[in-house]
């Protein structure tokens, strides 16, 4: 039973300030996972403050590319630097992490399909390892390299490796409606597509509606919940919105 398991930029950073990393949220949500008796789990986290400061300063996004090697290495480096952190709190906690660097590991076509080579993923699974992968930027081509959001790293691990769970750990403890009340089930875009938004700080792979766009395009059950619902979830409830 795969389970997929994607930590928020802004759960784990300090969004609005630049590449400044929120310790204590990872430390507990790195708690909550070596405490989960999952066999194979599979983490993603965002780039927060990291990725996104410098990919927003460069003007690069999912779809605007650059071909300036400095501004690639910056947008990639942070993340690396950013994943390295949270390998460190998982390993603190004993949990068997070993990173995916997606930058190497996938490319977009021409009309922006993504392609990620997950074989390796897989066989860490296989081998008791527990794959942390990570918002990056990738290869695209006639543009340089664009920004790839760790909500597509999601849908494309959740299609590729048969996902029984998908969990998405969102700052808010769901996807909300007007009113700021969790919605407990979305199954079409239509039905939310007037009270989804961006996000407030600076996001370049866009918001909530992004994330709501892909989770409905995988095969299996995907949640939006916040950080106090991560054991919820990996024990095999159903916290905050189920999509799909």
């Amino acid at each position: 039973m795969v389970t997929v398991l994607k930590l928020g930029g802004s759960v784990v950073t300090e969004k609005d300030r630049p590449e400044t990393l929120d310790d204590d949220t990872l430390a507990s949500l790195s708690a909550a996972i070596a405490a989960a008796d999952v066999e194979d789990l599979v983490v993603v986290h965002g780039g927060g403050s990291f990725g996104h400061h410098h990919a927003a300063e460069r003007g690069v996004s999912s779809t605007e590319g650059i071909r300036d090697v400095d501004g690639v290495m910056a947008v990639h480096g942070a993340m690396t630097t950013l994943n390295r952190f949270v390998l460190s709190r998982l390993h603190a906690e004993d949990v068997p992490a070993l990173p995916v660097h997606p930058f190497s590991a996938a490319a977009r076509d021409a009309e922006g399909e993504l392609s990620l080579m997950t074989d390796q993923v897989a066989t860490m699974l296989d081998e008791g390892f527990v794959p942390v992968l990570h918002g990056d930027g990738v290869v695209h081509a006639g543009e340089g390299v664009t920004v790839l959001s760790g909500d597509e790293i999601v849908a494309a691990l959740g299609d590729a490796l048969d996902a029984d769970r998908v969990g998405l750990c969102s700052t808010v403890p769901g996807v909300l409606d007007g009113d700021d009340e969790v919605i407990p089930r979305i199954d079409a875009f239509d039905e939310v597509a007037d009270v989804l938004g961006v996000s407030d700080a600076t996001d370049v792979t866009g918001g909530m509606a992004a994330k709501v766009r892909e989770l409905l395009a995988l095969g299996s059950p995907a949640y939006v919940f916040g950080p106090d619902d991560v054991d919820a979830f990996l024990a095999g409830e159903e916290p905050g919105t189920r999509i799909g």
